[in-house]
This record gives structure tokens, C-alpha cells and sequence, in this order.
């Protein structure tokens, strides 16, 4: 059952690691559109830069992953070596990535009104009169369609696997 539960933990890794990746790969192309918006909604594209805000792979956006993954990958080589502790740590790390996911899934169901708050609290008026939905719709937008999907998929990845995990080291 700690092979079950090393294998479900390296996939949560994985799927953490596609966050930054993706980003990476299509960031700019969702910063392009982004501008475009703030053009059509007569807004200087460089409001952004100014309040350092990025569509891009940096600093947290990549940090958060890939520690995640760090983690989750360390959890899984105890699970493969059968070590005392991996239980418990599967049990704090698993459950951990369950809440933190949760977290980021209510974080992207609410991104308008989120984003709407932090430019809000930002004191800048210029960025205070984006319009935000159709600002992230058109940074969405530019990600390819598959993106979503693999959106779907990572967070299927992470909830089941880490419960899956769960369950394997609770039943060995």
C-alpha cells in the first residue's frame, strides 16, 4: 500500500509542477491580451507593471509549486523505503495539499471579485477602473482550450490522489 500511496503522491507533484510550467509557457501571450483589454478599455497597458502585476511564472507563482512537489516527491521516496514516519507525514503533507488546493480552487472561482478587492486596496485610480471581468476573460482566453482541461485534471490528480494516498497508508 506505500507503493500506492508514493505513486498517488508523484502524481500531485507532477500536477503541482504543471502550475508553473503552463504559466511559463503561455504568460506572456495572457499579458499580451491582458493590455489589449486595458487599451480597449481605455487604460494604460503599463498600470500593470507599475503595481507589479504579472501573468508570468516568477516568484511565488513558481516557488509554491514546486516546493509542493519537492515535498510530496521526499514524502513519496519514504513511502517507497517503507520508513517509520511516512505515514505521518503522508497524513500532514496529503492533507495539506487537499486544504491548499481547496484553497486555489475557491481562489479561481472568485478571481473577479478578488481582483476587483486587491486593485481596490492598490490606491492606484487608474487601476481602480479596470473592469475586471472581461480583463481576466481576456487573459484566459490566450491560454490554449486544453488548458482548461488540464485544470480539471490537476485538481482531480490532487484531491484523489492525495486521498488515495490517504487511504493506502491508513490501510497498511
Amino acid at each position: 500500500m506505500n507503493t500506492l500511496a508514493a505513486v498517488m503522491q508523484l502524481l500531485v507533484a507532477a500536477a503541482f509542477v504543471s502550475i508553473p510550467l503552463v504559466r511559463h509557457r503561455f504568460g506572456p501571450v495572457a499579458k499580451a491580451a491582458a493590455e489589449a483589454e486595458l487599451r480597449r478599455q481605455n487604460i494604460r497597458p503599463e498600470v500593470l507593471a507599475e503595481n507589479k502585476l504579472r501573468f508570468d511564472a516568477s516568484g511565488h507563482e513558481t516557488a509554491a509549486p514546486v516546493a509542493v512537489a519537492v515535498v510530496m516527491t521526499a514524502v513519496a521516496a519514504l513511502n517507497l523505503a517503507g520508513a517509520h514516519p511516512a505515514q505521518l507525514l503522508t497524513w500532514i503533507f496529503s492533507s495539506f495539499v487537499v486544504l491548499m488546493n481547496a484553497v486555489i480552487v475557491y481562489s479561481n472561482l472568485t478571481a473577479v471579485q478578488s481582483v476587483e478587492a486587491a486593485f481596490r486596496r492598490k490606491g492606484d485610480s487608474e487601476l481602480a477602473r479596470v473592469q475586471v471581468a472581461p480583463f481576466l476573460q481576456a487573459a484566459e482566453k490566450a491560454f490554449p482550450g486544453w488548458v482548461r482541461a488540464q485544470t480539471y485534471l490537476r485538481n482531480t490528480v490532487v484531491f484523489g490522489g492525495s486521498a488515495v494516498a490517504l487511504i493506502a497508508v491508513s490501510l497498511a
